[in-house]
């Protein structure tokens, strides 16, 4: 009997139906370790539980979620139970849990929390030992996959940050048996070099088993021995490993780890230009400022030097001079106006003035002025003063009334 062609549709509903109808698959509880665990904003959690040799997708809803007494997280070794059914739109079946109960710690887990702790102890993490990452590489090892999401997503942000650093890529296992030697190998061979500048130690997201390799105590050992800084980018941003503990640097995903290591090109322009133009604008400051100091500087000297000492003093000894000669002026005006006025005293009382008058002045021999009669007696020679000169009488006859 030939039977109906089926649609996809048909098919996933007919194979849910008999999964429906399981009383085994409808009424399970199954142990194992929790893996690459999230829990989602709207309250749902997602996650997947493994053993060393399988593993399966499941979901536990927000009702269920919510009355739950435990915390979940990767590593952690539970008890689930719920039922296992077909996702109809994706084909694939998923364990829908409606409880969970903690019986442990799962081996990945422990060996993650006793490498920690050893290498704490140590002081592998502490960041004073740690290197400084380069600001301006110019060659970036990179230690990944030879295929996947990382290496394209750290050569897409590399060329469009800088075109000009150049990326060697180590290609490497990343994941798997002998993954955690094939790191450690890479590592060792990029510190053979001296023109490495950054080492970037990377692989893309996955579930928390995926990242184990790099939870590896060795690795970690030849992480803090490499001369050159360190930078990892493993995972997603949430995922944590010791790798990143012990690493120089620890990027949240392979893209930011080159967006850290790699200068932009833009970035270093308009820091250029920023500081071109803060240094412009210091220097122009300063220069006005000397500028104005210097004016500042030529006013008082100006004002004090020599030359307009000199003409000032000359300006005034001029004040002074004409001070002096208005004062010898006003004496001298002064002295002529006393002159002129004893002058007229002194022409009053001249007794030649007299002779305009037609008076005259007698003298004897000796010059004695006569002015008695009486003393004419006995004299017979005597010199008369007129208006117009002298004349002097001898033998004159001297006679008295």
């Amino acid at each position: 009997m030939r039977l109906k062609t089926m649609s996809v549709t048909d098919l996933n509903t007919y194979i849910k139906r008999n999964f429906d109808n399981d009383f085994i698959l409808s009424n399970i509880s199954i142990s194992g370790e929790l893996s690459n665990f999230k829990a989602h904003s709207s309250g749902h959690m997602y996650f997947t539980l493994k053993d060393e040799g399988s593993r399966i997708n499941c979901v536990m809803f927000k009702s269920d979620a919510f009355n739950l007494k435990m915390k979940p997280k990767d590593g952690m070794q539970v008890i689930i139970k719920g039922r296992v059914n077909v996702y109809i739109k994706q084909g694939q079946y998923q364990l829908y849990a409606n409880d969970m109960e903690e019986i442990g710690l799962g081996d990945i887990y422990l060996e993650f929390e006793r490498n920690k702790e050893k290498l704490f102890k140590e002081g592998l993490f502490d960041e004073n030992i740690k290197k400084e990452i380069p600001v301006f590489p110019k060659k970036i090892a990179v230690i990944t996959a030879s295929t996947g999401a990382a290496i394209r997503d750290i050569i897409n942000v590399s060329k469009r940050r800088n075109p000009g650093i150049e990326l060697i890529v180590y290609r490497a296992l990343v994941q798997g048996e002998g993954s955690r030697e094939d790191l450690i190998t890479r590592l060792k061979e990029v510190n053979e070099r001296d023109d490495i500048d950054i080492v970037i130690l990377s692989r893309g997201g996955g579930a928390y088993e995926d990242l184990q390799s790099f939870n590896d105590i060795n690795l970690a050992y030849e992480i803090r021995k490499s001369h050159i800084p360190v930078v990892t980018g493993i995972g997603h941003e949430i995922d944590y490993t010791i790798a990143d503990f012990v690493a120089d640097y620890r990027a949240a995903t392979p893209s930011q780890a080159a967006e850290i290591t790699v200068p932009s090109i833009v970035d270093l322009k308009n820091d250029l230009n920023y500081r071109r133009n803060l240094l412009t604008n210091l220097f122009s400051g300063k220069i006005k400022l000397e500028k104005q100091e210097l004016q500042n500087n030529l006013g008082r000297l100006n004002s004090n030097s020599p030359k307009i000492f000199i003409l000032n003093e000359y300006l005034r000894l001029s004040d002074i001079e004409k001070s002096i000669n208005s004062l010898y002026k006003n004496k001298l005006l002064k002295e002529k106006e006393k002159v002129k006025s004893l002058t007229s005293l002194l022409d009053a009382y001249n007794p030649f003035n007299v002779l305009e008058k037609g008076y005259a002045m007698i003298y004897d021999t000796k010059g004695k002025v006569i002015t008695r009669a009486k003393d004419l007696d006995g004299k017979r020679k005597i010199k008369i003063v007129f208006k117009d000169g002298e004349r002097v009488l001898e033998g004159f006859k001297n006679v008295k009334k």
